[in-house]
């Protein structure tokens, strides 16, 4: 099991460039068993979640090769209607295949996800958007087991707007018979690059990055070759990786316009940035001030950068607030950062944040994605060394990032912490 070897202090100055989006990719990847073929991804980041996709794709019976951020998927043999639960437990988006295998083959065995009970959670909004397009549902053995005759077109309200609800009912409507409409569907940048794929693919779609979005029902798609958008969460946790060592740096392959907010607050914070259609420069000359912040869905704040904004809030000259929204209990890398010396208070879906002078090294555990960046680069701010245990949850989302933070000048380096964490 891997950790990171932090030494801390050191202001980031460097180029970075920014990889393709986990959370763009996943779904398009899935989205290639609408129709049987050979599909060429570009720009795919070489990531954990994109090794368990594609795993999951060749069980289904697909083929596939990777290199050089190139995915090469084929999908012609796929015949396995099936997700399971080994699978699904260690990546909730497993669960996008259920649209697109009831669009293929009339069918779908998929796993809940690790965790998730069958009453109003968020894998819910999924469930009654399937029944709308006319599917039958069960749960059998933690499993949801759906057949459908014909997938039909239908009005669907969303009662929270929910990005993997839109992107799977999406993708089983493009081969829906009739209209289907969403109503208070997801409009993140993710979503709009599905929309874009499948329309490559032949789809019907209007509406995209809009509340409603309309789908006309087509009687089949084509292959089509695709390339993923920038990482705009990745972009936003280098930006605060600057700005909390008091550095400078260029984020090259991104989409500013993709994180607006983020990049307000920043200003807010006192950052310098020159923001160009594909580049980011931003640039610490001012103590952080203190901003509050509360998460919402695009293009409020998103809920993936609450952590390394809490982060980034405790080295600020002041007190903040950060609130989260979306998700109420997705504050465990609060504690870990209080060990870094940091003073943190939870209640509730809010955290109140006290700035301290300083932050010194010590081990702290990752616990997720977005809570091991947090740890990050906290700890490139903190004084002397730390170590930063359970990697392999940055390792779902972030290619390569030690190299990436290396380039522009941290001390950092990944070492094997045997199984004692």
């Amino acid at each position: 099991m891997d950790k990171f070897i932090i030494q801390g202090g050191k202001p980031l100055n460097g180029e970075i460039k920014i990889s393709g989006s986990k959370n763009a990719a996943l779904p398009l990847m899935v989205a290639t068993l609408l129709s049987p073929g050979k599909y060429t991804l570009h720009n795919v980041p070489e990531l954990r979640d994109i090794r368990t996709m594609a795993h999951l794709l060749r069980i289904i019976g697909a083929k596939i090769e990777f290199a050089d951020h190139t995915l090469i998927i084929d999908t012609t043999q796929a015949d396995f209607p099936e997700a399971p639960y080994e699978l699904v437990k260690t990546m909730r988006a497993s669960i996008y295949v259920l649209g697109p295998l009831l669009a293929r083959f009339k069918a779908a065995k998929v796993s809940l996800p690790g965790g998730c009970a069958w009453g109003p959670r968020p894998v819910d909004l999924h469930i009654k958007g399937m029944k709308k397009l006319g599917v039958e549902l069960n749960l059998d053995g933690g499993y949801i087991v759906a057949n459908c005759r014909k997938l039909k077109g239908s009005h669907i309200h969303f009662d929270v707007s929910s990005v993997g609800a839109t992107g799977n009912v999406m993708m089983a409507a493009v081969l829906a018979d009739g209209m289907t409409i969403l109503e208070n569907a997801a409009s993140e940048p993710e979503i709009i690059d599905l929309g874009h794929f499948l329309i490559r693919m032949g789809a019907r779609i209007e509406g995209l990055g809009t509340k409603t979005i309309q789908i006309e029902g087509m009687p089949g798609l084509h292959p089509a070759d695709y390339t993923i958008i920038p990482d705009r969460i990745e972009t936003g946790t280098f930006l605060c990786a600057a700005r909390i060592t008091g550095g400078k740096i260029t984020l090259r392959n991104c989409q500013p316009k993709q994180l607006l907010e983020v990049l307000e607050k920043l200003k807010e914070s006192g950052a310098e940035m020159v923001i160009r259609e594909n580049e980011i420069t931003l640039k610490s000359t001012t103590p952080i001030q203190p901003v509050n912040v509360t998460t919402d869905v695009y293009p409020g704040f998103p809920t993936d950068m609450q952590a390394q904004w809490i982060a980034l809030m405790s080295l600020a000259a002041g007190s903040s607030v950060v609130t989260d929204s979306i998700f109420t209990d997705r504050f465990t890398h609060v504690p870990e950062l209080n060990r870094l010396g940091a003073q943190i208070v939870q209640k509730n879906n809010s955290v109140f944040i006290q700035g301290v002078n300083e932050l010194k090294g010590a081990p702290v555990m990752s616990t997720d994605l977005r809570a091991s960046a947090s740890l990050v680069i906290a700890a490139l701010a903190a004084k002397g060394k730390s170590e930063v245990f359970r990697v392999y949850h940055i390792d779902r989302g972030y290619e390569k990032i030690e190299l990436k933070l290396q380039q522009a000048g941290a001390e950092i380096s990944r070492e094997n912490a045997g199984d004692v964490i």
